[in-house]
């Protein structure tokens, strides 16, 4: 069963701290689940964090029509506490919250809980990139790819990249480069929570494997990696994926109860998923899944002309769910 505390896991998060700095040298720290309402630059936003930087309180925080996250100093708004309950009551016709309590529903099955598929009204799908832990680079062709066949229809190109602890400690290169990419307009990036250790043991089932495995801290799972984006200086967003896309009903509750929205995927291409019209693709780009993405090289080639007419096109994962879930 999923608890919340060892202190032993917490080793890799202190070493973390100790060793990258946020961008203005300062680390976040007293980082935890806070929910509260304001008013910010004209609309309600949703708190969902509070940590302190530079002995400074902050709110991370969602803007429950656009999807769209932020952190801003406690001193900048009014925040008035709230249960998360009667968060999700009160705004419960937002496309956020919409999602969520979809997200919920997708939880009986052990494998690819919650949201799997896009909704564009045109043809193309929402490309989701997963770095699992690992000791080989990042596949950066898959990004310079989508940059050359995008580039004249599509610029900045969206993707989603469920991104690790781990795999932030060891590929710090690689985030940089990718950050490059952001900064020069040739991507634009949602960062998904895809768990700290990612654990995996080829002994257990399904059953009792990745976060299911007994001993697991989900919170430090979670919270470990929103503090290590924020330490490389990536924006955490309210998007979870599963490890292994293994999960349970409980496991389902106890994330969205973090206010993060778990998405699967229908087509993982190593798998030999196919991708269709509003597909939510899924490969992974930590070197260890070359088949996806000679697949997904082969998919935009195949695609080419198409997407030369702009009859097939890459689609941001928060604008795919607010418009699906939006009035």
């Amino acid at each position: 069963m999923p608890k919340y505390t060892n202190p032993f896991r917490l080793l890799p998060l202190l070493i973390l701290l100790l060793s990258c700095p946020l961008a203005n040298s300062q680390t976040a720290t007293n980082y935890h689940r806070y929910y509260a309402t304001a008013q910010y630059n004209g609309s309600t936003i949703i708190v969902l964090r509070k940590f302190e930087q530079g002995n400074q309180p902050y709110y991370l925080f969602i803007d429950p029509n656009t999807i769209e996250t932020a952190t801003v100093a406690a001193a900048k708004v009014t925040a008035q506490p709230k249960k998360w309950d009667d968060i999700v009551t009160t705004y419960k016709t937002t496309p956020y919250i919409k999602a969520l309590l979809a997200a919920q529903q997708q939880s009986i099955a052990l494998q690819d809980a919650g949201i799997t598929h896009a909704y564009p009204k045109e043809k193309g799908i929402t490309l989701t990139i997963d770095l699992c832990p690992s000791h080989k680079p990042l596949d950066r062709v898959i990004f310079t790819s989508l940059i050359t066949e995008f580039k004249k229809i599509e610029t900045p190109v969206p993707v989603a990249l469920s991104i690790t602890g781990r795999f932030m400690l060891t590929h710090a290169e690689d985030i940089d480069w990718l950050k490059n990419l952001v900064k020069q307009k040739e991507i634009s990036i949602t960062w998904v929570n895809h768990t700290y250790n990612h654990h995996y043991n080829p002994k257990l089932p399904l059953t009792k494997n990745f976060l299911l495995e007994p001993g697991t801290d989900i919170d430090f799972e979670i919270l470990g990696t929103e503090i290590a984006m924020l330490q490389h200086g990536l924006m955490p967003s309210v998007f979870f994926r599963f490890p292994g896309l293994v999960s349970d009903a409980k496991v389902v509750q106890a994330v969205t109860g973090y206010g993060l929205i778990p998405i699967g995927s229908d087509a993982w291409l190593a798998k030999g998923q196919a991708a269709n019209a509003g597909s939510l693709v899924l490969i992974h780009g930590n070197g260890n899944e070359p088949v996806g993405v000679k697949d997904f090289i082969n998919l935009l080639k195949t695609e080419q002309s198409k997407v030369t007419d702009k009859q097939w096109l890459l689609y941001d994962l928060r604008e795919s769910v607010k418009n699906e879930f939006g009035e």
